[in-house]
């Protein structure tokens, strides 16, 4: 249940910054099958990847977690 949460809170984030997965995929130097495995909540990212998500998102890894509110 986990995996869903965090790929469905990476795919809303990507969406609203209005990136498109190739473009975020290749910025992670990653496949687009395997961020858009991290995105249907198959694969796990690691805290590495969360870190780079984040920071090319322009915006926190707690606000990837769930753990702070966006614009907080």
């Amino acid at each position: 249940m986990e995996n869903i949460r965090w790929g469905r809170r990476i795919r809303a984030f990507r969406r609203l910054k209005m990136v498109k997965q190739v473009e975020l995929a290749k910025e992670m130097d990653m496949s687009v099958s395997i961020l858009g495995q991290i995105e249907q909540g198959k694969r796990v990212p690691s805290d590495e990847q969360l870190e780079k998500i984040a920071s090319i998102l322009h915006i926190q890894v707690e606000e990837l977690k769930g753990e702070k509110e966006e614009g907080e």
